[in-house]
C-alpha cells in the first residue's frame, strides 16, 4: 500500500489521480497508524517550507516519517515534499526540516523571474530505477521559488537549470525526491510515479 501523507496541503488528490494514471491504487491518510502500514509512503507539498513542517510536526507525522524511512521503506518527496527531506530552509525565516538528507534550502538569486513555473528540462547525472524512460534533455512541470543543495554531489540523480544548475531529482537508499511536478509533468512524469509504484512492490 503507498499512503500519500495528508499534513493538511494541497495537491494530495492530484498526485493521487496522477498515481491512479499510473496504474497504482494509493491511499491519502493523515493517520500515523496508516503510515506505519504503508509499503511506500509520499509526501507532497505546495506553499511555504516551514508551515509545512509545523503542519507535520502537529500530529507527529515527522516522527513516524523518519521511523519508517530508518525501516527502509520508500519515501518519496514532491516539490516542498523534497524540499522538506532536507536539515534546514531559509524561506522566511530559518526552519528545520526532516533532516533525512544532508544540504538546505535556498532561494533563487539573480535576474530570472521567481518563481519558475513552466516546463524545464533534465539534465541526467547518473542512471536510477526511479528515472528509467527519462532521457536526458527531456521535460517536466516546475514551480518554485526555492531550491535545494544537498551536500554530497552523490545524491543528486538528475540537475535542471534556472540561471544556476540546481539538485531537480534525489536519492540516497530509500529515499526519493522530486522538485518538479509529475503529476503536471505529462506521459514521462506519470511514467516517473509508475516507477517509483514498481520499487515499491519489489
Amino acid at each position: 500500500m503507498i499512503v500519500i501523507i495528508d499534513y493538511g496541503v494541497g495537491n494530495l488528490r492530484s498526485v493521487q489521480n496522477g498515481f491512479a494514471e499510473a496504474g497504482f491504487t494509493t491511499v491519502v491518510s493523515g493517520d500515523p497508524r496508516d503510515l506505519e502500514a504503508a509499503d511506500g509512503l509520499v509526501l507532497p507539498g505546495v506553499g511555504a517550507f516551514g508551515s509545512a513542517m509545523d503542519n507535520l510536526r502537529q500530529n507527529q507525522l515527522h516522527q513516524v516519517v523518519r521511523q519508517q524511512v530508518n525501516k527502509g521503506v520508500p519515501l518519496l518527496g514532491i516539490c516542498v515534499g523534497l524540499q522538506l527531506l532536507f536539515e534546514r530552509s531559509e524561506e522566511r525565516g530559518e526552519h528545520a526540516g526532516l533532516g533525512l538528507l544532508a544540504g538546505d534550502v535556498v532561494q533563487f538569486q539573480g535576474e530570472l523571474k521567481v518563481p519558475q513555473i513552466g516546463w524545464n528540462q533534465l539534465q541526467m547525472q547518473r542512471e536510477h530505477p526511479l528515472l528509467a524512460g527519462v532521457k536526458d534533455g527531456d521535460y517536466f512541470y516546475f514551480v518554485h521559488s526555492y531550491y535545494a543543495r544537498p551536500t554530497a554531489a552523490d545524491v543528486t540523480l538528475a540537475t535542471s537549470d534556472y540561471g544556476i544548475p540546481f539538485a531537480a531529482v534525489v536519492q540516497h537508499e530509500n529515499i526519493f525526491g522530486i522538485q518538479f511536478h509529475p503529476e503536471k509533468s505529462s506521459r514521462l512524469g506519470l511514467r516517473i510515479l509508475q516507477n517509483f509504484g514498481r520499487m515499491v512492490e519489489c
